[in-house]
């Protein structure tokens, strides 16, 4: 890319948690600044650019204006990152897809204003489902050393690396006692690791927030469930919390 290539972010569907957690990157923001020239970034910054070395998306598609920004977005930029679940997978958002009726959604949340135009929306979509995504960061929120490492790869020309083992492997590695064994439906044989393990660690059940690996055993999963008598209908719930792959269903 030559000289420092210029970078921006761009929020959609979300809750601006992940780019958060760049805002606060306090004195590590030198070495990000070292690598790259950020161009463009609504919390931080005014400017705009015509054209983007890489684009880091957050948030879901959830509008027909959405694919028209993201699309735009796209042409604009050489690489586009999507970054945090709800830009990965379409995250928390999704949940409104498992309801038979958008209008029901949209009345439950809105009330008496659920009808006004700004308020349109269709069945939530991660970013790659409607544009060429060239790298994935996951995690709800990103993981801010993770985020520094990814964009360290990118600029110096290499693929950045995403752990792709479940989180049972870091529990093990930090000699947790499994919560199966505590009467609690965790997905760490299915959600992709990453994160040190820290919910688990600290007797809090895995939700997958960084979705899961890339093809992950749903044999096993279905093994533990019958093990400990459990059922996919009674965890759908959790299952379905962050987008997990519908192939671990049954």
């Amino acid at each position: 890319m030559g000289s420092k290539p210029k970078v921006a972010f761009f929020d959609f569907a979300c809750c601006e948690g992940c780019q958060l957690q760049i805002a606060n990157l306090e004195e590590d923001v030198i070495g990000l600044t070292n690598l790259v020239d950020v161009v463009e970034f609504r919390e931080i910054l005014t400017g705009k650019a015509p054209e983007y070395d890489i684009a880091f998306i957050e948030g879901s598609i959830t509008r027909k204006e959405d694919e028209e920004r993201i699309k735009d977005i796209r042409e604009r930029s050489k690489l586009l990152v999507a970054f945090g679940q709800c830009a990965v997978s379409g995250g928390i958002n999704r949940l409104k897809n498992n309801r038979e009726s958008l209008e029901d959604v949209k009345k439950e949340v809105y009330g008496d204003s659920y009808n006004m135009p700004h308020l349109d929306t269709f069945p939530t979509k991660g970013v790659d489902e409607v544009v060429k995504v060239d790298f994935h960061i996951p995690g709800c929120p990103i993981d801010k050393n993770e985020f520094l490492s990814v964009v360290k790869a990118i600029a110096l020309g290499k693929a950045p690396s995403i752990p792709n083992y479940p989180v049972c492997i870091e529990c093990k590695l930090r000699e947790n006692e499994c919560l199966f064994d505590l009467d609690q439906v965790c997905l760490g044989p299915l959600a992709r690791a990453g994160c040190g393990a820290v919910c688990p660690s600290n007797g809090v059940p895995c939700d997958a927030c960084r979705g899961t690996v890339d093809n992950p055993n749903q044999n096993a999963m279905h093994e533990i469930l019958e093990k400990y008598n459990y059922t996919i209908d009674e965890i759908q719930r959790k299952i379905n919390l962050f987008g997990v792959k519908p192939e671990v269903k049954k």
